[in-house]
């Protein structure tokens, strides 16, 4: 994480992509890296209402370099019963986007319309990603990369990293036009995506929502478990 002392430059596309690209494609990297970027003022607010994933980092990170000595706000705790209704929350809205971007793609795809399938089915996968992330850190970036949303991902779930394969060059190149789909299949004339392509990345799709859908529910099932817990600990007192 890079925390900047001005909201401005935290305009991800303008002062950091070109950053981002370069992690991407670094070949000494063995495991995925990516970074995300935020202004002081909003990890201390995300800090105070005990936002899980600033609270880790916070908790757990180690400096790397420091202008200054600006101290992090003290983490707030966030009580099991709003932790779990926010994360429910999250799941019952942003899931159904997932499944309905996914049926959207099928639909262009029997089209003829590839283009506008890809596009669906990147949007598919965002939305899947943003759901596993905002269920267990209550925290997911503003990013439409969703190599970056994949790498965060599975350091939270590593079930997930079963659903791409990494051992053929074609199937990484197919994902890599996905990723590129949020932009150029709606403003390139030159963006391509093969029939095969599409159909091999919407199994992966439906896999990746089914996984995804079952840590939700997992977690939810522990939350739930842990206010039931709390409630009875505080009975017996």
């Amino acid at each position: 994480m890079i925390i900047v002392n001005d909201k401005r430059l935290t305009d991800f596309d303008r002062y950091w992509q070109r950053a981002a690209n370069r992690f991407m494609h670094e070949e000494e990297f063995k495991t995925p890296v990516n970074f995300i970027v935020h202004s002081l003022r909003e990890v201390n607010i995300l800090l105070e209402q005990g936002r899980y994933f600033f609270v880790d980092l916070r908790r757990d990170g180690i400096v790397l370099y420091e202008f200054d000595d600006k101290p992090l706000a003290t983490p707030g705790l966030l009580p099991p019963a709003d932790a779990y209704r926010f994360a429910k929350e999250y799941f019952e809205d942003r899931l159904p986007h997932a499944e309905t971007f996914a049926e959207g793609a099928e639909f262009f795809k029997e089209k003829g319309r590839l283009k506008e399938a890809a596009f669906l089915l990147h949007q598919s996968i965002e939305q899947t990603y943003a759901t596993l992330l905002l269920v267990l850190t209550n925290y997911s970036p503003a990013a439409h990369n969703i190599k970056h949303l994949r790498s965060l991902a599975e350091s939270q779930s590593q079930q997930l990293i079963e659903v791409w394969p990494r051992d053929q060059q074609r199937f990484i190149a197919w994902f890599n036009i996905l990723n590129e789909a949020y932009v150029k299949a709606r403003y390139s004339k030159h963006f391509e995506i093969s029939r095969e392509a599409l159909v091999w990345l919407q199994g992966r799709t439906a896999d990746l929502i089914d996984r995804v859908a079952k840590a939700c529910l997992t977690h939810l099932e522990a939350l739930r478990q842990q206010i039931e817990d709390a409630e009875r600990r505080s009975g017996n007192a």
